[in-house]
């Protein structure tokens, strides 16, 4: 375990387990934050599954921004910018939409799998925080 995390903070830079737990408390809060949004919207069918997944995306996004920006990735690099902090934070959201978006549709689309509306939360919980992760400390919160 001592020569994975030597490995990680010798690739990543120091600091990088603080703010992968951080991003991971502040990510889990984020997508709580969309599950709770997506779900009932595509549970009882008030909408469809995407424009749930749409409406928790935004939710989450927010929520999210401030979160990582203040804490996750606090003591790592600038923050002078907001421009510059924001537009990356929200190219790197929809990156994230754009996965969250791929797996409700190969999940749960007529066309494609025919899953059950809570399909898509387990990539979503599992998969899309670690590419954003990874975004956001080498490329938004620099």
């Amino acid at each position: 375990m001592t020569a994975l995390l030597e490995r990680l903070e010798a690739k990543w830079g120091p600091g990088v387990l603080g703010q992968l737990v951080r991003f991971g408390i502040s990510g889990g809060i984020a997508t709580g934050i969309y599950a709770a949004v997506y779900s009932p919207l595509a549970k009882y069918e008030v909408t469809t599954p995407f424009v749930a997944n749409l409406a928790g995306y935004l939710v989450a996004m927010l929520s999210g921004y401030v979160m990582h920006s203040r804490w996750s990735f606090r003591g790592h690099g600038e923050r002078g910018n907001l421009a510059k902090t924001g537009s990356r934070f929200f190219a790197v959201s929809l990156v994230s939409l754009g996965l969250n978006s791929l797996f409700v549709w190969v999940l749960t689309e007529d066309s494609m799998l025919d899953g059950d509306w809570w399909w898509p939360l387990i990539p979503i919980v599992f998969v899309t925080p670690l590419v954003t992760f990874a975004l956001n400390r080498l490329w938004v919160f620099k």
